[in-house]
C-alpha cells in the first residue's frame, strides 16, 4: 500500500530544517527478532535508518518491550532489547547516537544524525526493585511507561477492567526514584485511577508517549479532556499516535486528516505546547488507509497538513520536537 502526497516547498524547508522528535516505536523487537535489516529499506516494517532520514527525524524514542509469554524473565528480556538498540548505535556511529540528555538531541540535529532515546513500555522488567531501576538508567533508560495495558507490581493498565486499580506502594516509590534519577514518567496503558495518583505523587512533567483525544475517538487508550489538563499543568506532552482504532473506531477512518483533528482538538484544550508526535511505529499492527502515511518516511505530510490548517511555523516547530525536547531537558537534563 502507498500514501501519496504532495510536500509543498514551505512544508519541505520547514520540516527538515525543524527538530523532529518521536516519542515512541516498537522496531528493536523487529530487530532483535531478525526479521529485518536496519540499514536498508527492505519493504518490511515501518521503520529503519533510510526512511528515518527520508522522514527528517531528529530523536526517537524505542520502547523495550517483554511479552506476556517472556515476563518470567522481564529483566532478561528488556536486556535483550536494550542491548540490540545498543549494537544497532555501535554499528552505525555516523548516522546514530545515544541521547540521555537535551543536548544529545541537539547535537545530533546539528551533525545530521538520529538521536536514539531508550525508553521502558512497562516495568516488569524492574519487578520490585529499584536497583534494577537504577541499572536500566545506567544502561541509558530515560522514559518508561509504568504498565502496558494490563497489571503488573506498579499498577493496573487500562485493560483491567474489574478492579482498573491506581499504584501500589511501590508504584509510588518507582515514580519518585524516577524523578530522582531522571526518567520520563510515561502514563500512556495507565488505568485511570492510576493515572490520576501520578499527578497527585509526581511534581514534574508527566508524558503520554502515544495516545489521542477520547473526545474525537472515545478508545480507552485515549485521554479524557480532564486528564489532557492535568497533563498541561504539569507541564507535561503527550504524542498524537497513529494506531488506527485510536485515530478513529472504523480502521476506513484512520486518515490523516481524522489524526489532525485529535491535533486540533487538543491544541483547543490545553495549547500546543503540550502535543507532539507518538507514532508507535512497528506497534500500529497491518495495512492503515491508504490516506493515511504508511511508514516514518512519510511525516514531512504531517507538516504539509498542519500547515494547510492553517498552523503558524512557530507552532508547528513546537510540535514536531521542541515540545518533547522541553520536557526531556527539564526532566532529563539539558
Amino acid at each position: 500500500m502507498t500514501f501519496t502526497y504532495t510536500l509543498s516547498e514551505p512544508a519541505r524547508r520547514l520540516h527538515y530544517d525543524a527538530i523532529i522528535f518521536d516519542g515512541h516505536s516498537d522496531s528493536m523487537l523487529d530487530i532483535l527478532a531478525g526479521e529485518r535489516a536496519w540499514d536498508k529499506d527492505d519493504g518490511k516494517g515501518q521503520m529503519d535508518l533510510p526512511r528515518l532520514r527520508a522522514g527528517g527525524i531528529t530523536a526517537q524514542i524505542f520502547a523495550a518491550f517483554v511479552e506476556p509469554s517472556l515476563r518470567h524473565d522481564a529483566p532478561g528480556q528488556t536486556m535483550r532489547v536494550l542491548e540490540t538498540m545498543r549494537q544497532v548505535l555501535d554499528d552505525w556511529p555516523a548516522d546514530m547516537l545515544l541521547a540521555t540528555r537535551a543536548g544529545d538531541v541537539r547535537r545530533a540535529k546539528a551533525e545530521g544524525r538520529v538521536a536514539a532515546i531508550l525508553s521502558m513500555e512497562g516495568a516488569e522488567g524492574v519487578r520490585t526493585d529499584l536497583t534494577l531501576l537504577r541499572a536500566f538508567y545506567r544502561l541509558g533508560i530515560r522514559n518508561m511507561g509504568l504498565t502496558h495495558n494490563d497489571r503488573n507490581l506498579v499498577a493496573d493498565g487500562v485493560g483491567e477492567g474489574r478492579t482498573a486499580g491506581g499504584l501500589t506502594e511501590f508504584g509510588v516509590k518507582l515514580v519518585a526514584e524516577m524523578r530522582r534519577l531522571g526518567i520520563m514518567v510515561d502514563v500512556a496503558h495507565l488505568a485511570p485511577a492510576g493515572v490520576a495518583q501520578v499527578f497527585e505523587v509526581y511534581d514534574g512533567p508527566v508524558v503520554v508517549s502515544h495516545g489521542n483525544a477520547k473526545s474525537v475517538c472515545n478508545h480507552r487508550r485515549n485521554l479524557t479532556d480532564a486528564q489532557l489538563e492535568q497533563l498541561a499543568r504539569s507541564g507535561g506532552v503527550i504524542g498524537v499516535t497513529y494506531v488506527p482504532s485510536f485515530i478513529a473506531p472504523d480502521r476506513a477512518d484512520a486518515t490523516l486528516e481524522k489524526l489532525l483533528d485529535h491535533v486540533d482538538h487538543i491544541v483547543k484544550v490545553i495549547g500546543i505546547e503540550h502535543v507532539g508526535l507518538g507514532s508507535d511505529w512497528d506497534g500500529i499492527g497491518d495495512p492503515l488507509s491508504p490516506a493515511f502515511p504508511q511508514h516514518v518516511g512519510d511525516t514531512p505530510a504531517i507538516t504539509e497538513g498542519l500547515l494547510r490548517r492553517g498552523y503558524r511555523e512557530a507552532d508547528i516547530r513546537k510540535f514536531l520536537g521542541e515540545n518533547w525536547l522541553r520536557v526531556f531537558a527539564k526532566v532529563c537534563g539539558e
